[in-house]
């Protein structure tokens, strides 16, 4: 099976997002033997730890330095792969998910719709969630997804890309503030709706899930857990002394420096 990761990471003024795809990148190769993985995008790496590069098949669509979410519907051409498993760039693999693909080649598309916090609990909170909520539409994660060559999936991304391109009429159609900006979850859940949660989502797969670091799933003051909680980069990530068991999405860009310089 033609199966990998791929990472679409551009580097914006603030963030090195490239850093974060290749930190991200070893954590995959070190838990995930035999694992391909790509980075999607129009900046330079000299990580090994990519098995190639692909540039953005339509360039760099974004009219704002900081805020490249509109570029992500290009994933699905980008990616050299049948199977292709999404992944966010600030996030660290702590373990081996090898077996999601047992799981996940069955279907045409699965987006994430299972958070959890750091003590690996299945989180509910829906604190940054307004707009799905208000419009009940799938409460879905983009920063997980898997897809598989095919009409759903095609049809899917070209939702993705007709929601940034045409936002303003979107809004129209849904409850929200005239200022509300365009981005991947919300444009992900739109089409999740529109292709159907039963073609989109995987509720009965948990395993298929992530831990989100953000203040209110984890119970914290403020957004900057790093400052409220203890880690142990070891040989297993730990938080507060909880062995981190899923994907972990870090949240606070410069954490990737902290794992890379503990994890190489």
């Amino acid at each position: 099976m033609n199966k990998g990761f791929v990472i679409l990471a551009q580097n914006t003024d603030k963030v090195d997002y490239v850093l974060c795809a290749e930190v991200l990148a070893k954590s995959i190769k070190d838990n995930v033997p035999n694992s391909n993985v790509t980075l999607i995008s129009n900046n330079t790496s000299s990580s090994i730890y990519f098995d190639n590069i692909v540039p953005l098949p339509y360039g760099d669509l974004a009219p704002d330095s900081d805020w490249k979410l509109i570029n992500d519907w290009q994933v699905y051409e980008a990616s050299p792969y049948d199977y292709t498993i999404k992944i966010e760039a600030d996030m660290y693999i702590p373990t081996n998910i090898d077996y999601w693909w047992d799981i996940l080649s069955e279907h045409d598309l699965v987006v994430c719709d299972t958070i959890r916090n750091f003590k690996n609990e299945i989180s509910t909170n829906n604190a940054y969630r307004d707009f799905i909520v208000t419009n009940n539409l799938p409460n879905i994660y983009n920063a997980l997804t898997y897809f598989k060559k095919s009409k759903t999936s095609e049809d899917f991304f070209n939702i993705v890309r007709d929601v940034f391109e045409n936002w303003e009429d979107y809004k129209i159609l849904f409850k929200c503030d005239s200022l509300e900006p365009a981005t991947t979850d919300w444009a992900y859940s739109i089409a999740c709706m529109i292709v159907g949660v039963e073609n989109s989502t995987l509720p009965n797969f948990e395993a298929f899930s992530m831990i989100h670091m953000k203040k209110w799933i984890n119970y914290l003051r403020g957004e900057n857990w790093t400052q409220e909680l203890i880690y142990e980069c070891n040989d297993t990530l730990k938080i507060n002394t909880f062995p981190q068991l899923y994907p972990f999405h870090y949240h606070i860009k410069d954490f990737s420096k902290i794992l890379k310089e503990h994890y190489g």
